[in-house]
């Protein structure tokens, strides 16, 4: 069976999608991934025979402004956020898929797999007419949030196809907890969440845990914002936290490591394989990304979130969501250090919330309930025989 995973969104997104894909390859079916240009690279480093379907992927996303003016957010040309969000997703799905149907013609999957947001997969299996699989790949994506805006969009294209509105999926996969579940999703199919970021070579301390000290890891993605926010006043925050007796690790790129290391005290700040030191963790302060607050649900550890952005900013609406669903289950608690005590320091702030983290052990209880809630689910080879059922074979 040809099986492609077709894939929208950041370099994690990526990386939620692995472990199914590479579960159907280890199963003996032939495997495509369908890669945006700026992420073949993050694609092509999973190991899955990779194919580029878009080349400027964010020029479709964002609006187009008035020539000399470049690109602005949905919200800049006066659209809500949300309805933002699913007409740029929209516009990156109708530019990929001529590129798709050219595909089509020398390799013709069996099964379509589109993350939640591709509207390629949706529209690429339409046109074909083969199974369409939705896959929700962690918690906080808005599956009904950003519809409206997407079918305003592929109005033409969904006309074309004789249909009155976006098509409806033939399997949801989806990768949330089931008491993170919103209620008014539909009905879907669980997968268990497992963990994937890019690897290196281990050394002992990333997967053990130091003796007679608490462990807190701190990071804020790909991008190590926490060093360009001033909200985050790390070196205040590492202070505070060896005040508490905890050891420091700092997941954040080559180049913070070189620019800050030498004002962090003794935190081991540098790349950090987040899967194997989730595991080690007393607690994890991180901006709300989803794969990063996933990882360390799926390892039962309590979390302090700090989403980079006001929650209406259009690139913060799922850390915004991840992080309410967390904390109003009583696992994690949502910080705004500078909205909610303008008149301290931030260090301040975001150490005293660390202390009642640590101090209640309702967190731990709760995030460790979650994470047999993960462990419980179907791992990714038993929904492999669910795809194979879909398609017949």
């Amino acid at each position: 069976m040809k099986i492609l995973f077709i894939v929208t969104g950041s370099q994690a997104t990526y990386y939620a999608a692995a472990p199914l894909a590479t579960a159907a390859r280890n199963a003996g079916h032939e495997v495509m991934l369908a890669a945006h240009e700026p992420w073949v690279e993050t694609a092509e480093a999973i190991g899955l025979p990779t194919f580029c379907f878009t080349v400027h992927p964010i020029r479709h996303f964002m609006q187009l402004a008035n020539p000399g003016e470049g690109l602005r957010f949905p919200e800049e040309m006066g659209d809500d956020a949300m309805v933002g969000q699913g007409r740029g997703f929209a516009r990156m799905g109708l530019a990929g898929l001529e590129s798709l149907l050219e595909l089509a013609k020398d390799w013709t999957p069996d099964v379509v797999v589109g993350n939640s947001q591709s509207y390629s997969a949706m529209l690429f299996a339409a046109r074909i007419g083969v199974p369409y699989v939705r896959h929700i790949e962690y918690l906080g994506i808005p599956f009904t949030g950003i519809e409206p805006g997407a079918e305003e969009e592929l109005a033409p294209e969904l006309e074309r196809l004789g249909l009155d509105g976006l098509p409806e999926p033939d399997m949801v996969l989806d990768a949330t907890p089931p008491s993170l579940r919103p209620s008014y999703d539909p009905p879907a199919q669980p997968v268990r969440w497992v963990p994937s970021n890019p690897q290196r070579l281990l050394e002992r301390w990333m997967y053990t845990r130091p003796e007679g000290r608490r462990r807190v890891l701190i990071t804020s993605g790909f991008r190590s914002i926490m060093f360009r926010d001033p909200g985050w006043s790390m070196p205040l925050l590492v202070s505070e936290l060896a005040g508490m007796n905890c050891e420091v690790l700092i997941a954040a790129s080559p180049g913070a490591a070189e620019r800050f290391g030498a004002q962090l005290g003794d935190a081991r700040i540098g790349w950090i394989p987040l899967d194997v030191a989730a595991a080690t963790c007393d607690l994890a302060i991180h901006h709300g990304g989803a794969t990063t607050a996933t990882t360390f649900m799926a390892n039962g550890v309590p979390q302090l979130i700090i989403p980079e952005n006001p929650p209406e900013f259009w690139p913060n609406y799922h850390r915004a969501a991840i992080a309410r669903a967390i904390s109003g289950f009583g696992a994690a608690r949502e910080l705004w250090p500078q909205a909610q005590d303008p008149g301290r320091a931030p260090g301040e702030v975001i150490a005293e919330a660390c202390r009642e983290l640590f101090s209640d052990p309702s967190y731990a209880e709760r995030t460790q309930f979650l994470a047999k809630e993960i462990a419980a689910q179907p791992a990714p080879p038993e929904i492999v025989s669910r795809l194979e059922a879909l398609a017949g074979r």
